[in-house]
């Protein structure tokens, strides 16, 4: 078997190392000769002038801006590739400019993401979380814990009725809950009832569970008037990103009692949360990790180098952002 040296392979950038998604860099390293940014001792744009003129694909994380300055240091580049769902990272806009191609990791987060949000669903409304805490330090001095409230019958409005929506609403209803949702359009497809306003889904649900991207439209979407029409019994389970929801406003209404709890996988800040959130036992946090396992690491790193694969023989790509 031949082997090849890095030099004969194909480049592809990485601006910062990867993280929780280290398992994809082994991989990577075998297909791809790879341009490791964070590794260079030169200046982050002394690197990509070196290259500028033969990288035509990049790689970029969640953290990696991929804004107008960084994409006029890259004449060449025509694909950036996302291994996750998001890419409220990339200037979506400069890239259509340029004629660059986009990919996301499609489904491949989907399930996981999924059983997040319905597990923070679960453990707000039964306080798993807090009668662990409980347990383990109050229990003989306190006696009873406090009830937590029935999940089955409740009304779940789903923000974002994508792949990751869909999944959640599969599980919802196994739980005898009542879904609608709320998208960018009805899809005629679906039997839930579908309300245009955000304001409406809440007004008329138990529960809201955001999962749709991050995008100018939706920044701050969940606000004051939002969370006052899920009223006081109302609990908001945000594993989209954090800046969908006024963070300020939505801390405001849980230590003033005015909602009945959240569970939150994203923040609008990380890795600072605010910390009013803490004491509360109605509050369960995670910390951006709804996404990952091993299963569904894997599970991106085949879409990653599959479109790459695919970019590098001029074939259509896997996974192509259609929209932003």
């Amino acid at each position: 078997m031949v082997q090849f040296q890095s030099q004969d392979l194909s480049q592809l950038l990485i601006i910062h190392p990867p993280l929780s998604l280290a398992i994809a860099e082994s991989q990577l390293s075998q297909k791809f000769h790879l341009l490791k940014a964070w590794e260079s001792e030169l200046p982050l744009d002394q690197f990509l002038t070196t290259y500028a003129c033969s990288v035509q694909a990049m790689l970029c994380y969640p953290f990696t801006q991929v804004n107008a300055d960084l994409l006029r240091l890259l004449p060449a580049l025509k694909l950036v590739v996302s291994p996750t769902a998001g890419v409220n990272n990339i200037d979506l806009v400069e890239c259509r400019r340029r004629g660059i191609s986009m990919t996301t990791s499609g489904s491949a987060f989907s399930e996981d993401v999924a059983d997040t949000a319905v597990g923070l669903l679960i453990d707000v409304h039964r306080r798993i979380s807090a009668a662990d805490r409980f347990v383990k330090g109050l229990w003989t001095s306190k006696g009873d814990y406090p009830l937590g409230s029935t999940l089955g019958g409740k009304r779940v409005g789903i923000v974002g009725l994508g792949s990751i929506g869909s999944a959640i609403a599969k599980r919802l209803e196994a739980f005898g809950c009542i879904v609608s949702y709320n998208s960018r359009s009805k899809n005629p497809s679906l039997t839930y009832p579908f309300y245009s306003s955000v304001h409406e889904l809440a007004a008329n649900n138990d529960a809201l569970i955001i999962c749709c991207p991050l995008t100018d439209q939706t920044h701050h979407m969940i606000n004051k008037e939002v969370l006052s029409a899920l009223g006081r019994e109302g609990v908001i389970v945000n594993v989209g990103r954090g800046a969908i929801v006024d963070e300020k406003e939505l801390v405001r209404f849980l230590v003033r009692a005015e909602i009945g709890g959240a569970g939150l996988d994203v923040f609008e800040n990380e890795p600072h949360v605010p910390e009013e959130l803490f004491a509360l036992d109605n509050v369960v946090l995670s910390p951006h990790n709804a996404a990952f396992t091993p299963e569904s690491v894997e599970s991106s790193s085949r879409i990653v180098i599959a479109n790459l694969e695919v970019f590098f023989s001029n074939e259509p790509l896997v996974t192509p952002l259609i929209h932003g």
